[in-house]
């Protein structure tokens, strides 16, 4: 399937990302693509920027509550894509309200360490550490420690799948409902899609290569499955997912790969792959409807945590 009216549409005002730019540029003309083709920014019952301990110091996040009711929700720790270099909480905070409120659950988006400034695994130790303590902290954040999610896109859903990873392995937090948003899971090994989906959909296999070369300068780390979690040796009894993938994009493969890898291995996983849509389109509601109906396969898996 070709891509469809509105994915081309976001193509024709967006492009391709550019990588001949410094990082500091990089993440200025990337803050301002976005920008233009997001919806509305809806309003929600509190809005809080907060400062979680971390290993490395603090790191900063903004913590969202649909409704100022008191009831204990469903706590969302999201990690915000852009290859590791680009993206903010500023930048993701109409995807967070949306989510909080179609989720009715409190969100805690979180402002990792980015690349090449800070290379891996600076990101994972920000993730982690802020997924772990906003499991002790849930009930001031107006949340339910026993339906913790993990959730992130892109970037932002490799994190999200290796913390809930580390926390199986670590016995603690118990992770409810891990959400990937076309996630890397192996930045050492191409697929058919690296070729067929190389350029042409804004990711392009180029932008790729040159994330993880700043994300992970050193190739050998790039096979520790806390950097590609589709090497990891055993998946099972990692938390239940929800993995979303986008026809036209080079990470499509690997995606699906991981999604049937949870499956073969006895993890609950419910996998939606957008036809005839392009890497971004989760954070182009603007301009992309499929966007809201994946925000809402997520408030639907979210909804079902008892």
């Amino acid at each position: 399937m070709t891509l469809t009216p509105q994915a081309r549409r976001a193509m024709e005002l967006a492009g391709d990302l550019p990588t001949g730019l410094s990082p500091p540029e990089l993440r200025t003309m990337y803050a301002a693509q976005r920008a233009r083709l997001q919806p509305p920014r809806p309003e929600v019952a509190r809005v809080e920027d907060i400062s979680i301990p971390g290993r490395d110091g603090p790191v900063p996040a903004r913590l969202y509550v649909p409704r100022d009711d008191g009831a204990p929700r469903p706590l969302m720790v999201y990690l915000h894509g852009g290859g590791w270099v680009v993206g903010s909480v500023e930048g993701y905070d109409t995807t967070c309200r949306r989510l909080a409120l179609k989720g009715d659950c409190a969100v805690v988006s979180v402002e990792y360490r980015l690349a090449p400034e800070h290379p891996f695994p600076a990101a994972l130790h920000d993730a982690w550490d802020a997924t772990a303590w906003c499991a002790r902290e849930a009930a001031r954040l107006g949340g339910d420690a026993g339906r913790l999610v993990v959730a992130g896109d892109s970037a932002g859903g490799t994190l999200a799948a290796v913390v809930a990873l580390m926390a199986r392995d670590a016995g603690a937090p118990r992770i409810a409902l891990q959400v990937l948003v076309y996630p890397v899971v192996d930045l050492v090994r191409e697929t058919d899609a690296h070729v067929r989906n190389a350029e042409g959909y804004m990711l392009t296999t180029a932008a790729l290569r040159w994330f993880y070369d700043r994300y992970v300068p050193d190739r050998a780390m790039r096979a520790d499955w806390r950097a590609s979690p589709l090497l990891c040796p055993v998946l099972r009894g990692v938390a239940p997912a929800l993995v979303i993938a986008a026809e036209h994009d080079p990470l499509v493969d690997e995606d699906a790969a991981y999604a049937g890898r949870l499956r073969d291995e006895g993890v609950p996983v419910d996998y939606a792959c957008f036809p005839g849509m392009l890497h971004p389109f989760f954070t182009l509601g603007g301009v992309i409807d499929d966007a809201a109906r994946a925000e809402d396969m997520v408030a639907a898996a979210v909804a079902r945590l008892r």
